[in-house]
């Protein structure tokens, strides 16, 4: 198992792992810092008998940051719900790593300090002229922040996962019976009749205002909600720090005039910023404006009414938005919709009149044998007929009769034969590596749920709190 480590230093693996080793974690801090005095308990979730401390998410975080970029790195912390979707992430990818690195100890499973050792000698990152270099090593782990146990560490639970989860990497054999008969059941073709019966085909008469109001009782027109949204740009080059200081210090002005009690267009004029009046749309029919990201979307469906957001920083520049009104969703007014109704109580009457058709031919189908208008195909399951029959063929038994409904019409069904597949090299291939990443994803999940029983999670709800600030 080190001898795989070994052969894939150029691997994905190996390279997270020498990403932990360059990046400095200063800025991140420690558990003392956060916690002052009370830091004694660093543990965020305990995994069986294991922990997952402060300590270890932090080094876990600070790897996925420094594989962003300055300017990822600021939306990002400018955006709560990107953090906390990172954060859910890396706490994910603890638990799963510690609950590996449990069923590899009590299976007794152990990695010696020699071979650690042994392998820490083998990789690239520390060899000068294809020999281990103490100098390299020493300067790597010294500007990380790692001492030579942590690193050891890092490694013996990278083989020790390697041991339990190896064998999922292994690909699982599926027998010919169930291949042939997967092959069968995805490529054999069906021999059909069908006659459609179109909605447009019957004609309707105008409805009378009773009939148009019964009609909208049971299919009411909601409108979303809808809000007032303005906000004040403060622009700045984000990226030339003078810029950045001198627009912050503005939206800083900016935000203590409004608290002040000023409006944001008096506080935007004051400080030479730029209010923009969004005016009033839902989260479907947004204005076109670039600042209206799905993100700023989402912060801005959930404000309250009459609120500023914080100073929220965009590409362009600061921005603080109001939310200033909130228009609940509601059931647009009869009047309002009467003419678009119109269309659509015709549509539901010719929608009515052809079940009605559909059904005497299907009647007569089944007890006279004969359909009306019928169309004789062969098809397969993704071609030869409209989607909602091929779909309802292959779900149907052989010689069973139906009525398909449709977007636009409604289709009556006979299913005559099945037509059975011609041999196919290639395809009987690919289906075999199909099934059998099927197979291997399945034992995976079987394999997961049976750690999360070994090993139940659970969180350490006052240090975890107290870390995330909730």
């Amino acid at each position: 198992m080190l001898e795989y480590l070994r052969n894939a230093a150029d691997k994905p693996v190996a390279k997270i792992l020498i990403g932990i080793l360059a990046f400095s974690f200063v800025g991140w801090g420690v558990a003392e810092w956060i916690f002052g005095s009370v830091a004694g308990d660093t543990t965020l979730v305990r995994v069986g008998n294991a922990e997952i401390t402060m300590q270890q998410f932090n080094l876990e975080k600070a790897r996925e940051l420094s594989n962003m970029t300055r300017e990822q790195q600021r939306a990002f912390y400018s955006d709560p719900v990107s953090v906390q979707a990172l954060n859910d992430k890396i706490l994910s990818n603890l638990t799963t790593q510690t609950m590996a690195e449990n069923r590899a100890k009590d299976l007794g499973f152990f990695v010696t300090d020699s071979k650690i050792a042994n392998e820490i000698r083998e990789f690239p990152e520390f060899q000068s002229n294809g020999e281990f270099s103490t100098y390299l090593f020493d300067s790597v782990l010294a500007n990380s922040g790692y001492t030579e146990a942590d690193f050891a560490d890092v490694l013996r639970g990278q083989v020790l996962r390697s041991y339990v989860l190896g064998a999922m990497s292994l690909p699982v054999k599926v027998p010919n019976f169930a291949l042939t008969a997967a092959y069968n059941a995805r490529y054999s073709q069906r021999q059909i009749d069908y006659t459609t019966v179109k909605f447009s085909d019957f004609k309707v008469g105008e409805p009378t205002e009773e009939q148009l109001k019964e009609f909208y009782a049971q299919h009411p027109h909601v409108i979303p909600e809808q809000r007032t949204v303005s906000y004040v740009l403060i622009t700045a080059d984000m990226d030339k720090p003078d810029s950045y200081d001198e627009g912050y210090e503005q939206a800083i002005r900016v935000e203590d005039d409004i608290i002040a009690g000023e409006s944001m267009s008096v506080a935007a004029n004051k400080n030479k910023a730029k209010y923009i009046s969004l005016g009033t749309f839902g989260e479907g029919n947004r204005p076109v404006d670039t600042l209206l990201t799905d993100q700023m979307m989402n912060r801005i469906f959930s404000m309250d009414e009459g609120l500023e957001s914080e100073i929220i920083e965009t590409k362009k520049g600061f921005v603080i938005v109001r939310v200033d009104k909130v228009i609940p969703s509601h059931n647009a007014e009869f009047s309002s919709v009467k003419k678009n109704i119109t269309s659509d109580w015709k549509r539901e009457e010719q929608r009515k009149q052809a079940y009605l058709r559909a059904n005497e031919i299907l009647i007569d189908l089944n007890q006279n044998g004969k359909q009306e208008d019928k169309k004789t195909v062969t098809v397969s399951r993704t071609s030869g007929a409209p989607t909602d029959v091929l779909v309802a063929t292959f779900n149907s038994e052989l010689n069973t009769n139906s009525i398909v409904p449709g977007s636009d019409a409604f289709y009556v069904l006979h299913i005559e034969k099945e037509i059975a597949p011609k041999t196919d090299t290639k395809k009987m291939a690919d289906l075999r590596k199909e099934l059998e990443n099927i197979s291997m994803e399945e034992i995976t999940d079987d394999y997961n749920a049976f750690l999360i029983r070994e090993y139940p999670v659970k969180i350490n709800k006052k240090i975890f709190n107290r870390f995330f600030n909730k």
